[in-house]
């Protein structure tokens, strides 16, 4: 009888049944045992030791395995404000990222319901994090990734490395049809608008406003992979400003160039932007709406 993948895929609660982690265990060593063998002429690795091995770990790690389901759904019956973080971007997004350049799961508002246990009746706001330019890691389709200067510019000044990867993120304007194509995939009510101090000092700032594919205008992000992938951005400028935004504390602060810049990125994502990055401090956050209201 062929071996189903639930015979050997392991939970946390496995740990507490010493009888299935066996059974799982022995059921997984049955595949990896002949590659061991037969293919790397390697010993077997024996079922007991790696139950032992395992079960070692069971009382450490029993306070820390709940209902996690049930627990959050507790605290909102109570009132609480419950957070849930997204990692990764929508384009990664393995249904609705530029496959087949995307994660393996779906990092985009509706995987936070089902990897929380939270149902989506329940989800009151959802916030979208957009930098005032555009980066992205790893291949995939970027249509105004920048190659010169003005890329290496966005990179030095705004820090751009992977926290996780360690290689330079790429980088390129804004692309006002992704983020209107976030904002419609994810539902978003706000958009925290980061990194707006980074474009300080550029003269004019470009903004791609739509793409030109095989000669015709297109107002959104493409279906096609092959459309998306020859996409060309069609720019629209915006004046710059040279004044240091760092030290702002609203957004009547900022020079009017950068108000501008802001309210046009904002009416073409089509949600409100109502809080923005203006430097690499914590507190350096100007909130224009209560994100919570």
């Amino acid at each position: 009888m062929a071996t189903r993948w639930a015979d050997w895929a392991f939970r946390v609660q496995d740990l507490f049944d010493p009888s299935i982690l066996t059974q799982k265990v022995e059921a997984a060593l049955a595949q990896k045992n002949e590659l061991l063998v037969k293919v790397y002429n390697r010993a077997a690795v024996r079922t007991e030791e790696v139950v032992e091995h395992l079960l070692s770990y069971a009382e450490r790690l029993r306070p820390m395995v709940q209902d996690t389901a049930l627990v959050l759904n507790q605290a909102l019956d109570r009132g609480e404000t419950v957070l849930l973080e997204g990692g990764q971007g929508t384009l990664l997004d393995v249904d609705h990222g530029t496959y087949p350049f995307v994660t393996s799961s779906n990092p985009t508002s509706g995987g936070a319901t089902t990897g929380s246990g939270i149902g989506p009746t329940k989800i009151t706001g959802v916030i979208g994090i957009l930098k005032a330019y555009t980066t992205r890691v790893g291949s995939g389709p970027f249509p105004t990734e920048l190659f010169d200067e003005w890329g290496e510019f966005l990179r030095t000044n705004g820090g751009e490395v992977g926290v996780t990867t360690g290689r330079d993120r790429r980088c390129g304007w804004f692309d006002a049809p992704i983020a209107r194509y976030a904002t419609r995939i994810n539902g978003l009510t706000d958009i925290f608008l980061t990194k707006l101090d980074v474009l300080t000092g550029i003269k004019e700032i470009p903004v791609c406003v739509a793409y030109e594919v095989d000669g015709q205008r297109v107002e959104e992000v493409p279906v096609s992979q092959t459309d998306f992938h020859h996409a060309k951005p069609i720019y629209e400028m915006f004046p710059g400003w040279e004044e240091d935004i760092t030290g702002c504390k609203s957004f009547e602060d900022l020079p009017k160039n950068a108000q501008d810049y802001v309210l046009a990125l904002e009416k073409m994502s089509g949600t409100r932007i109502s809080a923005i990055g203006v430097g690499p401090d914590r507190n350096a956050t100007l909130v224009r709406h209560d994100m919570l209201g």
